[in-house]
C-alpha cells in the first residue's frame, strides 16, 4: 500500500512576528508517514537549505519547483520508492506545479502537486487547463492531482456558505460577470475523467467531514469548505482505499489547512525504474 499525503503548512510553517510553526509541521508528517507527501506554500524552502533540512527530518527525497510570483511546491517521496522523473510545470503558474514519476509495482505512478491561483475563477480555469494537458502527457494510467486547488467542488451548492463571507473573499469564488459560484477549475479536472477520491471514498458522509479549511489555528478567508483534493485517474480511483481529511491534535494547529490522505493499492515499492 502507498500512502500519500497532501498539504498546504501556510507560508512555509513560519509566521512573520509570530511564531514558528514548522515543528508541528514536521510532527504531523512524521505520525503519519506519508509515502508520497505534496506540500504547498513553503515560503523560503527554495534558500538556506531549509528544503533539504525539513526533508532530511522526516526521511524523503524533496523536489521542489519553484515560484517567480507565489510561494514554491514540492513533492516529496520516501525511500525505498524510486523516482524516475521528476521536475516543475514549465508553464507560469502562480504558485507552482510539480511532476513527480514513482515507480510502483503496478506501473509508474505519476503525481501533480500544485497549487492554483488564489484570487481568480478564470485564472484558475487556466492553470487547470495546463494540469489537464500534464495528466494527458503522464506515463501510463495511474496519474494523480493534488494539492490547494482553491476551487470549490461543482456537485455542491455554495451559494449559503459564500454568503456569510466578507465582500472580499467571497469574490474569489464568484464568476466576475453574473456572480454564479466559480467551480470551473475543478469541474474542468473531473471533464478530463478524473474521480474525485475524497466523495467516492465517502459515499452517504456529511460534505462537511470533507471540509479541509480553515483549522482551530485560523482562515478568516474561509467558509468551512474543501478548497485541498485528490484527483485520480480511473486506475488510482480503482485502487483508492481511503481518502480521509485528518483533524485532530497537532493537525489542528499546524496550518491553516488541514491535511488529505489516501491509501493505493500498488503493492510495494518497485525494485528498479
Amino acid at each position: 500500500m502507498l500512502r500519500l499525503m497532501t498539504w498546504n503548512i501556510r507560508t512555509g510553517g513560519r509566521d512573520r512576528g509570530g511564531g514558528d510553526r514548522l515543528k508541528q509541521v514536521v510532527r504531523v508528517i512524521d505520525e503519519q508517514a506519508p509515502d508520497v507527501l505534496a506540500l504547498q506554500e513553503l515560503r523560503g524552502f527554495d534558500s538556506d537549505g531549509l528544503m533539504a533540512g525539513v526533508a532530511g527530518r522526516v526521511g524523503m527525497t524533496p523536489h521542489l519547483a519553484r515560484s517567480c510570483l507565489g510561494q514554491p511546491v514540492a513533492v516529496l517521496v520516501r525511500p525505498p520508492y524510486q523516482v524516475v522523473e521528476a521536475g516543475p510545470l514549465r508553464r507560469p503558474f502562480h504558485h507552482a506545479a510539480a511532476r513527480v514519476v514513482v515507480a510502483t509495482a503496478a506501473g509508474p505512478l505519476t503525481v501533480l502537486g500544485a497549487h492554483l491561483y488564489p484570487y481568480s475563477g478564470g485564472r484558475r480555469r487556466m492553470e487547470a487547463d495546463w494540469l489537464v494537458r500534464a495528466v494527458r502527457r503522464a506515463r501510463g494510467p495511474l496519474t494523480l492531482v493534488t494539492g490547494d486547488l482553491n476551487s470549490l467542488d461543482p456537485g455542491v451548492d455554495h451559494t449559503e456558505r459564500l454568503a456569510g463571507m466578507p465582500a472580499l473573499y467571497r469574490r474569489r469564488h464568484l464568476r466576475r460577470f453574473g456572480g454564479a459560484v466559480d467551480t470551473r477549475a475543478i469541474a474542468r479536472l473531473l471533464a478530463a475523467d478524473l474521480v474525485d477520491l475524497w466523495p467516492s471514498c465517502n459515499v452517504g458522509a456529511p460534505e462537511a467531514d470533507g471540509h479541509t479549511v480553515p483549522t482551530r489555528f485560523g482562515g478568516a478567508e474561509f467558509a468551512g469548505m474543501r478548497l485541498d483534493y485528490l484527483l485520480g485517474t480511473r486506475d488510482v480511483a480503482e485502487r483508492t482505499r481511503e481518502c480521509r481529511v485528518l483533524r485532530g491534535g497537532t493537525a489542528n494547529r499546524a496550518s491553516d489547512h488541514y491535511p488529505l490522505l489516501t491509501t493505493l493499492d500498488l503493492g510495494p515499492a518497485a525494485t528498479g525504474a
